[in-house]
């Protein structure tokens, strides 16, 4: 699957990032958000810096997972592009963490992953950080923004894999069965 994503040209998934990140600015969930929490993208992901400049230019706090051990992340805040740089694995992080957030004061989480179902099933990307924090972000909506070439018939899970309450792709939005799980 992540072959699958990172054969897509650049331009192309540079387009489609523009396309979601302006899906989700027209958005109620994104205007009636004041924190938001998205992943800092590798090269191969879409790429989220349209939402970054949105949400420093809407006054919104926005904060990026901050790793503070074995599975193990918080939510840091990002005051402005400057602030970030380069860190493990090649993924951006802020460069002197000062302002944490509470998990449970974010109001919307955008979530990577190497693939989704409709029913917000997700694949993570094998270290389990999402399925740890996710459960602290109580009040929080939970968003893949993802290629349509992520979506699987079913995602296999288990018991601590956190679900997604909407899959956002280029040509669909699919949103989870909040009464049957």
């Amino acid at each position: 699957m992540l072959r699958r994503r990172a054969a897509i040209p650049i331009d192309e998934r540079n387009r489609i990032s523009r396309l979601l990140t302006e899906k989700f600015l027209a958005s109620e969930i994104y205007h009636a958000s004041k924190i938001l929490m998205a992943y800092a993208s590798t090269a191969d992901e879409l790429q989220l810096d349209g939402l970054f400049a949105a949400c420093f230019a809407d006054g919104k706090i926005l904060a990026i997972p901050f790793i503070v051990g074995k599975g193990l992340m918080r939510a840091v805040v990002v005051p402005n592009f400057d602030a970030l740089e380069f860190g493990a694995f090649n993924i951006k992080t802020v460069r002197e963490p000062k302002n944490f957030v509470d998990p449970a004061q974010i109001d919307c989480v955008i979530v990577p992953g190497a693939a989704f179902d409709i029913n917000g099933g997700r694949l993570g990307l094998g270290g389990g950080f999402y399925d740890k924090f996710l459960p602290q972000a109580v009040n929080a909506v939970t968003i893949a923004f993802a290629l349509d070439c992520q979506i699987i018939d079913e995602v296999p899970t288990e018991f601590h894999d956190v679900p997604v309450d909407i899959v956002l792709t280029e040509r669909r939005l699919c949103r989870r069965n909040l009464l049957t799980g």
